[in-house]
C-alpha cells in the first residue's frame, strides 16, 4: 500500500457560490496526502495527473484498486473539480446475474463492497474510530460513490464521473465495449485488472480483455501500465507466493 502523509489543501478560497455548494461534508480536506511507493504506481499517478484514462494490469496485491480509487476522491472530493462522484462497477458473480439472491442492488452487493470500504479507512483522518466506521456508508450517503454490478450500468449516460471497473479480467468484451460507451462529459474512466486471476471458463470470454486491451492500445487518451511482482505491496508472502508461481509457469 502507497505511503500517506497529512495532506494540506486550501478548499474554499476563491470558490464561486456553486463550488461552494459542491463542497461536501467529507471532502478533500480530510484527505491523507498518499504517496506512490513503486516505479509503476508512480507511472500511474503521473498519468492521471496528465489527465488520462488508466488501464492497469497484472500483479495482485500491487495497490491498483487502491490508488485508482484514492485518485478518484481526490478529484470527486475537491469541489473545484468538474467531478461529482466516483462510480465503481464490477461483476458480483460469475453468472453476472444477482436477481437469484435476496434483497435488493444494495443488499446483493454489500459484500462485495467490503474491500472499498476498508481501503478509504486508509485514505482520511478523521477524529475517532466510529467515523472511520461509518465513512463509506457516509460518503454513499453524501453521493461521492455509487457502487454498480454490470447488470445496472447499460442504457446510463456517465457525465462528470470517475469510474472505475474493477476485476475487470472477469468481464467479457460485450460487458467491456458496453461499459466504455457510458462515459460521457467532463468523465475519467480507470479498468484495473489481473488476467491471470480471472473467474471466467470459456475461451472466447477470457480473450474479452485483450481484444479490448488492443483497442484502447490505439487511443492515445489512454495509458497502460502493467504491474509486476517488483511493485506486490500488500506483503512479503503475497509477492513470495506470485514469484514462486511465476517460476513454476503456473
Amino acid at each position: 500500500m502507497p505511503r500517506k502523509k497529512k495532506m494540506s489543501i486550501s478548499v474554499g478560497t476563491g470558490m464561486t457560490a456553486k463550488q461552494m455548494k459542491r463542497k461536501k461534508p467529507y471532502n478533500s480536506e480530510m484527505m491523507v496526502d498518499v504517496q506512490p511507493i513503486t516505479a509503476n504506481q508512480k507511472i500511474a499517478f503521473k498519468a492521471y495527473e496528465d489527465n488520462k484514462n488508466l488501464f492497469l494490469y497484472g500483479a495482485a496485491g500491487t495497490g491498483k484498486t487502491f490508488i485508482t480509487l484514492y485518485m478518484a476522491l481526490k478529484q470527486v472530493l475537491n469541489p473545484l473539480t468538474p467531478y461529482n462522484k466516483v462510480v465503481l462497477v464490477r461483476s458480483l458473480v460469475s453468472t453476472r446475474e444477482i436477481g437469484f439472491l435476496p434483497g435488493d442492488h444494495e443488499d446483493k452487493s454489500a459484500l462485495y463492497q467490503i474491500p472499498y470500504k476498508n481501503m478509504v479507512k486508509y485514505m482520511f483522518e478523521l477524529p475517532t474510530d466510529n467515523e472511520f466506521e461509518m465513512l463509506w456508508g457516509n460518503l454513499k450517503a453524501q453521493e461521492s460513490v455509487t457502487f454498480w454490478s454490470t447488470s445496472f450500468i447499460r442504457g446510463t449516460t456517465l457525465d462528470n464521473s470517475i469510474v472505475i471497473i474493477d476485476e475487470s479480467q472477469n468481464l467479457n468484451f460485450h460487458e467491456l465495449d458496453s461499459i466504455i460507451t457510458r462515459v460521457g462529459e467532463d468523465t475519467k474512466i480507470m479498468f484495473c485488472g489481473d488476467v491471470a486471476q480471472t473467474d471466467l471458463i470459456k475461451t472466447n470470454e477470457k480473450n474479452g480483455i485483450l481484444d479490448f486491451q488492443k483497442i484502447i492500445t490505439r487511443m492515445p487518451e489512454f495509458e497502460q501500465v502493467e504491474f509486476g511482482v517488483d511493485d506486490i505491496v500488500r506483503s512479503g508472502l503475497v509477492k513470495s507466493y506470485i514469484t514462486s508461481k511465476i517460476e513454476l509457469g503456473m
